[in-house]
């Protein structure tokens, strides 16, 4: 298979998802467009993509409906965002630590403050890759990038 097969080429957020206020809106599509433009999505036991990915939530489960060129189903997963509730509030927490030292910070502080903001958007990360394990295989760039959509999906602004 061609490296490209097994890739997201389109992410859509359904109507559950919701709207946002217009800086939310923002973060959402950047989330996706960095999502698209690197990743590396294999749905286990799928012979190749290119891929589509939707996204719905339903009673606080995030579903991922998985379509390929030409199928318009490949798989359907639900991932419980329980686990991801800590992580995104302290994932929060942190960055607005960050965007506040950025404005009158030294550059060691900002620095201690986005290395633990890294340490926990990495922590979300291996946790979306131990809870896709078995079902859809990513790097964990891509889950990193990923993890950052769901995070913006959380955040109401």
């Amino acid at each position: 298979m061609a490296a490209g097969d097994y890739r997201l080429t389109d992410v859509v957020l359904d109507d559950t998802i919701g709207r946002a206020s217009p800086d939310v809106e923002h973060e959402r599509a950047v989330a996706i467009f960095d999502l698209i433009e690197e990743n590396v999505f294999r749905p286990i036991g799928h012979p190749g993509g290119p891929y589509t990915l939707k996204l719905s939530l339903v009673d606080a489960k995030l579903v991922l409906h998985i379509a390929a060129e030409g199928e318009p189903q490949v798989a359907t997963h639900i991932l419980s965002l329980t686990p991801f509730r800590r992580i995104a509030k302290d994932y929060y927490l942190v960055c607005e630590s960050y965007y506040e030292a950025i404005r009158s910070a030294t550059p060691s502080r900002i620095e201690a403050i986005d290395m633990g903001r890294r340490g926990i958007h990495n922590e979300g990360s291996q946790t979306l890759c131990d809870r896709l394990k078995g079902k859809i295989e990513v790097d964990f760039n891509t889950a990193r990038r990923l993890f950052t959509l769901v995070c913006v999906l959380y955040w109401r602004g």
